[in-house]
């Protein structure tokens, strides 16, 4: 499996696709194995990369991963089977905030690696998909280093999206529901936890 995870990190960088960094999935490998994660939920899975690693950190964990962009699903698809995994990982084509999940199902995980200023309304949605003692971690909460600092930007679709982030953070920081911790593995992680008197 080293060999497709090279060559789909070498995919990534010719085809400008954004994939994790290593940091941030080796925190979340580690995480999932420490909190004993079964199931988990994936919005944005690009090529696939961070849902084969998430799949592959535990014998008995699955993974359920939304793209919406067909390209980059047929290249998920082709390697999630590459390496394997395809009995563990299941492949959704659909916008996130377009799908229905059966009412009844739950996740242990669910990581939110998508459009970006997209990241309340992805929260807001699948929280309801969360165990009582399950956990959502966010990508990018640091956003190349421009998040808190969006006064200074001049582009303004860059500095849009990073005031995005920066609401995103304040609205986790706030959030009754839940509580959360910020770390700087990576391009950031925020990972929010079911308050207590849930």
């Amino acid at each position: 499996m080293k060999q497709q995870l090279l060559e789909m990190e070498e995919y990534a960088l010719e085809n400008n696709v954004p994939i994790i960094e290593k940091d941030s999935i080796a925190f979340i490998m580690k995480f999932i194995k420490t909190n004993g994660i079964k199931s988990v939920l994936e919005i944005g899975s690009a090529i696939g990369y961070s849902a084969i690693l998430m799949a592959s950190s535990s014998a008995d964990v699955t993974v359920t991963t939304i793209e919406r962009d067909e390209s980059r699903y047929m290249e998920c698809l082709k390697n999630v089977k590459k390496c394997g995994l395809d009995k563990k990982i299941n492949v959704v084509y659909q916008d996130a905030l377009e799908v229905n999940l059966p009412n009844e199902v739950k996740y242990d995980l669910i990581f939110i690696d998508a459009a970006k200023a997209q990241n309340t309304k992805f929260f807001e949605k699948f929280k309801y998909f969360l165990t009582d003692d399950g956990a959502i971690i966010t990508d990018n909460i640091n956003f190349h280093g421009y998040v808190g600092e969006s006064k200074m930007l001049d582009k303004s679709n860059l500095k849009s999206l990073v005031e995005k982030i920066e609401e995103y953070v304040e609205f986790l920081k706030t959030n009754p529901e839940f509580d959360t911790k910020f770390y700087d593995y990576g391009d950031g992680l925020a990972v929010s936890v079911w308050k207590n008197e849930k």
